[in-house]
């Protein structure tokens, strides 16, 4: 299998002046706890990491000294665009594609596993959670318009996998149509293309926000320990 990680994470919502990948958590940068559940799959054969120029010489650091073979790739101004041009550095032997957000670095190994099997089989899957809270819809005043029910709403992670050839027309279909998107299965469902969910828990979050890395310190010592 093939993965993507898309890391040109500005980090300033985190308040911090680097890529909020380099940031340490539990002694590793959240980059190295991610690639650390990706090197532990059993499935995935390929990596490459899609980020900025400007980060390029302290991302490839981190991987620099390991066994495993991880391919630099230069990113666009948008994740849109950088995973465009992820794509356009595949293997050209590559059927499928896991497309991870870096950030999400409390990702477990069997995760990107059960989600190679899903989609060697030519489906498209992506890892989510279903929400707990009750989730409300708004006006532009403020004002609530109605309240979704729950079990019908589910929280969007990654890794996200899909067939090539399909992501790949659908992101030329996103450029001809000017479709700009937050994550790739969005484009699937523009084009009336099936999308399944994996359950992968509330505990895969994305790493955004000084309150996230807390929640990711405290669980990465106690994963640790």
């Amino acid at each position: 299998m093939h993965l993507l990680i898309a890391a040109a994470g500005s980090g300033s919502r985190m308040g911090a002046d680097k890529n909020k990948l380099l940031l340490k958590v539990a002694g590793k940068t959240v980059l190295e706890w991610t690639l650390k559940a990706a090197f532990d799959s059993k499935t995935i054969t390929w990596i490459g990491i899609i980020g900025q120029p400007k980060d390029k010489n302290s991302i490839c650091s981190i991987f620099d000294d390991t066994v495993n073979s991880v391919q630099w790739i230069n990113g666009g101004s948008t994740r849109q665009q950088s995973v465009q041009l992820g794509l356009a550095a595949l293997p050209m032997d590559a059927e499928s594609v896991l497309i991870h957000d870096g950030a999400r670095c409390l990702v477990k190994s069997f995760v990107f596993d059960e989600i190679s099997k899903i989609v060697s089989k030519g489906q498209a899957v992506i890892a989510a959670s279903q929400v707990t809270d009750t989730i409300k819809k708004v006006d532009k005043d403020g004002e609530i318009i109605e309240s979704p029910p729950r079990s019908d709403l589910w929280s969007a992670q990654t890794p996200q996998g899909f067939p090539v050839n399909k992501l790949k027309h659908a992101h030329s279909e996103a450029i001809a149509k000017g479709w700009n998107v937050t994550d790739d299965a969005s484009l699937f469902e523009r084009l009336g293309l099936p999308v399944k969910i994996y359950d992968a828990g509330p505990s895969n979050i994305k790493v955004t926000t000084p309150f996230d890395l807390v929640i990711a310190e405290s669980l990465l010592t106690t994963l640790e320990d």
